[in-house]
């Protein structure tokens, strides 16, 4: 088989940071969380590179990536256009935000034809998170009557941040290792040593800390694409009331898929510690911790040489 390909969702504008993020400078020679995320994709035997950005950001950010990573791996560009849409469907006039991660995947939809992985931009998710989505990709095969997924999951303590809540879908995992379901949940916060989440912003409830989350790092199969685009015309028409703040997320086509019966999601859990930059008060934590790894010996000073 094909090495698997790995889409990068680059796209949005991190509202809570307040700028660019993706393309903070956070290592030592000046790399950016994505430059850790791509050498450590390709260790582990990815090939073609697809990000997942929109024209607002294109010059900077294909500046910054076509003198580092692009002279090292195979990349390639697509948008994500908020007029992508189905035939019988318009823009809101006043609809500005992207139409979520789902339709972020499905802005792929002709550039991939091989098992896919799909992260984040702005995340640093660990080597062994890496080794093991790929290990399961390589030999990635849909059955006669199931798709065969993956996810990376990673224990709740280890994705928090000091600064604030963040949003972690959190999943229900049956004695096998296979995904039930997975829940967003959009505010969790560190409470002195405790873990907590609110779904009105005033009764906060107690949630375990190895609780299992998603960080947006999955794996699919190509048919993945026509799910994605049947799926986008009732995700429209069913959201025609909300259509100016509707998102639709990739979790959520996830869960369809397992209510239906049509795929198994193998959890791959990992015990990495995730690194992101979800406000600007994290860069400096996360500057720390790259140093240590790399004094460690994970990752060279100079990465790209």
């Amino acid at each position: 088989m094909p090495d698997p390909a790995l889409v990068v969702m680059a796209a949005g504008v991190g509202s809570r940071y307040g700028g660019l993020k993706q393309i903070e400078p956070i290592g030592p020679s000046g790399e950016i969380t994505l430059d850790y995320s791509i050498y450590d994709a390709r260790q582990a035997g990815f090939g073609k590179i697809i990000f997942v950005i929109n024209k607002d950001i294109e010059r900077a950010f294909r500046e910054r990536i076509d003198r580092t990573i692009g002279k090292f791996c195979e990349t390639a560009y697509v948008y994500q256009e908020l007029d992508d849409l189905p035939g019988g469907f318009d823009v809101p006039q006043e609809r500005q935000k992207p139409w979520g991660t789902a339709h972020a995947v499905l802005s792929c939809k002709n550039l991939i034809n091989r098992p896919f992985a799909v992260i984040n931009a702005d995340d640093i998710y660990g080597q062994t998170a890496f080794q093991a989505l790929g290990k399961y990709l390589q030999q990635a095969k849909d059955r006669k009557n199931r798709y065969n997924f993956c996810m990376v999951a990673y224990d709740l303590r280890n994705t928090l941040t000091e600064h604030g809540h963040v949003a972690r879908g959190v999943c229900s995992v049956d004695q096998d290792g296979y995904l039930i379901t997975i829940r967003e949940r959009t505010r969790i916060k560190k409470f002195n040593g405790n873990v907590k989440y609110t779904e009105n912003g005033e009764t906060w409830i107690n949630i375990p800390g190895d609780s299992q989350v998603s960080m947006n790092m999955w794996g699919f199969t190509p048919v993945m694409f026509a799910e994605l685009e049947e799926r986008f015309a009732h995700f429209l028409a069913e959201n025609r009331e909300s259509i100016l703040s509707a998102e639709y997320f990739l979790p959520d086509v996830v869960n369809q898929l397992l209510e239906e019966n049509k795929t198994t999601v193998k959890v791959l859990r990992t015990r990495e510690r995730w690194f992101g930059v979800t406000y600007q008060e994290d860069k400096i934590r996360v500057k720390n911790a790259v140093q240590e790894l790399i004094q460690q010996g994970v990752y060279p000073k100079i990465l790209w040489e």
